[in-house]
């Protein structure tokens, strides 16, 4: 996404790093012979560590990557918005002026990048999009200092929308898109994708926490909540893109037990899907078990980012 900083060392593929006091957790991607493989992952507590920050990514030989980071919700916005009717090398500029009004921070002290949203499929007559994506600079510089301190080559600044676009791209049915949908603790994202495009964003202000405290899924509860998301973001895309229909609604591994699979299975028609990562890429010889995709479901994603085509 943001992406002018230094390049790693020449080890194939990308590393997608997190890290604060308490925990760092990675995933390195490459292809091949063709195929994505996740050649190495981690997530490590450092609490109890003596070995400061800089050292673990030293015995961890992090420095001979290409490594990307990911932002966390609430350090980043993505805004929908009709594009302008500017040549691309303009388009940065003049989506400062689009985007003006629709944060409460000065657009001064900002980075700005953008994804096209993809015609294809679109109702006709309806303007080209894009997704405007902001942070703050102070956001930014903070954490390329983290990283520079570590001793981690940091090339790009990724955010998890992106991410997941590149695991549901393994997932791909032929002239359909890919609804996919994933929960945090406290939150949750839900992407519908075609191919390796991402056509939609959404995050979603409840999580597993909320999900595994509804076991009864009583009226008006969490999953009844995602339920009625869900619907109306398909109802929304289906406005927007008529000749692109949604295939199959993917549910991401997950961190605890939950009803969800059971009651979008009886209220959705399409396909309702958990994913197991072990079955669409190679780990090698350690498979990771749900609790390690999950929480490292989004550095995967973002560790494909030159594989997901």
């Amino acid at each position: 996404m943001f992406g002018w900083l230094q390049r790693g060392g020449k080890t194939p593929g990308w590393l997608a790093v997190t890290f604060d006091e308490a925990r760092l957790e990675f995933a390195h991607a490459r292809r091949v012979r063709g195929a994505a493989e996740v050649s190495k992952y981690a997530a490590r507590d450092l609490h109890d560590s003596r070995s400061p920050i800089d050292r673990v990514t030293r015995e961890l030989k992090l420095g001979r990557y290409q490594c990307s980071t990911m932002l966390r919700a609430g350090e980043y916005d993505i805004l929908l918005v009709d594009a302008p009717n500017v040549p691309r090398a303009e388009m940065k500029s003049a989506l400062r002026w689009k985007v003006k009004g629709m944060v409460d921070y000065p657009l001064e002290g900002t980075t700005l990048d953008f994804l096209t949203v993809p015609s294809a499929g679109a109702a006709e007559g309806r303007a080209q999009q894009l997704y405007a994506v902001l942070a703050r600079n102070e956001i930014l510089e903070a954490r390329v200092r983290k990283f520079d301190e570590a001793g981690i080559p940091l090339a790009v600044i990724d955010i998890p929308d992106t991410a997941q676009r590149n695991i549901a791209a393994l997932y791909r049915s032929e002239g359909r898109g890919t609804a996919l949908i994933y929960f945090g603790a406290n939150t949750g994202l839900f992407t519908i994708s075609h191919g390796a495009e991402l056509y939609l964003t959404r995050r979603l202000e409840l999580g597993l926490e909320e999900l595994a405290e509804d076991a009864d899924a009583a009226e008006g509860g969490a999953h009844e909540r995602v339920v009625l998301e869900i619907q109306r973001t398909l109802d929304h895309f289906e406005r927007q893109f008529r000749n692109l229909a949604v295939g199959k609604l993917l549910l991401a591994p997950a961190g605890r037990p939950t009803r969800l699979r059971e009651i979008l299975t009886e209220r959705f028609e399409m396909p309702v899907q958990q994913i197991d990562l072990t079955e669409v890429l190679s780990f090698g010889a350690e498979k990771p078990n749900e609790q390690t995709q999950w929480r490292l479901f989004h550095h995967i994603g973002a560790a494909l980012r030159d594989t997901a085509a």
